[in-house]
């Protein structure tokens, strides 16, 4: 099985990992060190902050 390539960039992933507290981990243990409410938690804001652009965009 081939390993998909991430939609976000390394810099909005570690952005976003800053804003909700767990950087650290991923510093120390690389992205496999974080837990999979973290990731959820990561893509959710992503998610969130698309949606305020697009939002923000139309007007």
């Amino acid at each position: 099985m081939t390993r998909r390539r991430g939609v976000m960039s390394d810099h909005l992933k570690e952005e976003l990992a800053k804003e909700l507290g767990f950087y650290d981990t991923v510093q120390k243990d690389g992205w496999g060190g974080i837990t999979a409410r973290d990731a959820g938690n990561m893509v959710k804001r992503a998610v969130q902050m698309a949606e305020e652009r697009i939002s923000r965009d139309k007007t």
